[in-house]
């Protein structure tokens, strides 16, 4: 009985694909891969990147994954940026972010695997023209200010801040995504250059060529045009991608804000802290939020836990995206995911016949994304450390005379 399993352990080592799901004993043993997951359906898409809804075989864990064209990737210099964007989620885990769960590659795509949040972005839900009412929003604002003050520990800025990277859980909790032009901040620095989406992006980033700089201040400056628009539809200042950024710059100085009489006069006065021109003056840590009158009744530790009850759940009966993804997936996709394997193997049938100077370039480049990819599973990395922390309560609970012993010895 075991010369069966003995073979597909040797043809994995070998690094071909075997057809039908590695056995669930076997499949903590192995590095994640493509075939640790059952692909269900596809939910999104970018310029070189993709998102579908996956279940992982042995625990039946329903998680999205983005797969990234290694091809496209390398053509459009982005590979630097999934790297760096990989490096950072490492790191992270937290309540309101969406969390990375495995990365791995094949030949073909790098693949993220990540939280499954089935409630649809904010940017859906307006265009669905839903309408937030204050308290909502309100809560909103209380999670996202916890995430960005965990994203501050960690020295992150997010510099996208907007509808569109903001998910719901299907309990209507909301989770911060979309880390591709994050940066690390060093201590002491300010970052000097541009990015983000310019409509909600903060009055210093516009002034920042003049060796000004900007800091974490940013990110509370989106987060207060991003509640404004869901309380009232648009944003509060009338600024495009397309818009220049002198033009951006006269905006800020000659626009006057307006907040509907409907509103009321504490959520008003939250959102002018937001959107204080002056990041010295402006909000731009937990405790401001956390200090201000308007949250006097928020039970924070709640917050925290997600026991407080959104006033906004999405749709349970219906997937919260657009549902022409999967269409163009299985029949406009030249490459869909689920001929992945058949595809894999010609593919390596055919560079063995190229020798172009081209084709060796860019395949120069693929081996180099190969190599420095970086792998990774939560799942290993959370086993790992529960094993370690009875260990380290027993090294905590010892002589510390023995302890020193031991030291001298080494």
């Amino acid at each position: 009985m075991k010369r069966p399993v003995r073979s597909r352990t040797e043809a994995l080592k070998e690094g071909l694909k075997v057809t039908s799901p590695l056995p669930v004993f076997l499949q903590a043993t192995y590095p994640i891969n493509f075939d640790h997951f059952e692909i269900l359906r596809a939910i999104g898409k970018g310029s070189f990147g993709k998102v579908c809804i996956v279940q992982k075989n042995d625990t039946k864990k329903m998680y999205a994954m983005k797969y990234m064209n290694k091809q496209k990737c390398v053509e459009r210099n982005e590979v630097r940026n999934v790297f760096k964007e990989l490096q950072i989620m490492q790191g992270l885990e937290h309540p309101f972010l969406v969390n990375l769960w495995y990365s791995f590659q094949d030949e073909e795509d790098m693949f993220m695997v990540v939280d499954l949040l089935l409630g649809g972005d904010l940017r859906y839900h307006l265009q669905q023209n839903v309408h937030f009412k204050e308290e909502t929003v309100k809560l909103f604002i209380c999670e996202l200010v916890m995430a960005l003050d965990y994203l501050q520990s960690q020295r992150i800025i997010h510099r996208d801040m907007k509808p569109d990277n903001i998910l719901l859980d299907e309990h209507g909790h909301v989770h911060i995504t979309d880390f591709n032009i994050a940066a690390m901040l060093p201590r002491e620095t300010q970052i000097t250059t541009m990015a983000g989406t310019k409509p909600y992006m903060a009055p210093e980033m516009f002034s920042s060529r003049k060796g000004a700089g900007y800091s974490f201040a940013v990110d509370w400056w989106s987060l207060g045009v991003t509640a404004y628009e869901l309380l009232r539809g648009r944003r509060p200042y009338h600024i495009r991608s397309s818009t220049s950024s002198k033009e951006i710059v006269h905006t800020f100085e000659t626009t006057v804000v307006t907040y509907p009489s409907a509103w009321s006069q504490e959520m008003v006065s939250l959102l002018k802290k937001l959107l204080e021109p002056n990041p010295d003056q402006r909000f731009s840590q937990l405790s401001d939020v956390q200090n201000f009158p308007y949250m006097n009744d928020i039970n924070w530790d709640a917050v925290f836990q997600k026991r407080l009850i959104p006033g906004f759940i999405p749709n349970k009966g219906r997937l919260n995206c657009d549902p022409t993804f999967e269409l163009e997936e299985m029949i406009l996709e030249s490459k869909p995911l689920h001929k992945k394997k058949k595809r894999l193997a010609k593919k390596e049938k055919d560079m063995r016949k190229c020798d172009s100077s081209q084709t060796c370039l860019l395949q120069e480049h693929l081996d180099s994304v190969q190599k420095e990819f970086i792998i990774f599973n939560r799942e290993k990395v959370n086993r790992d450390f529960n094993k370690r922390q009875p260990n380290l309560a027993l090294e905590q609970t010892k002589d510390p005379q023995d302890e020193d012993g031991q030291n001298n010895n080494l």
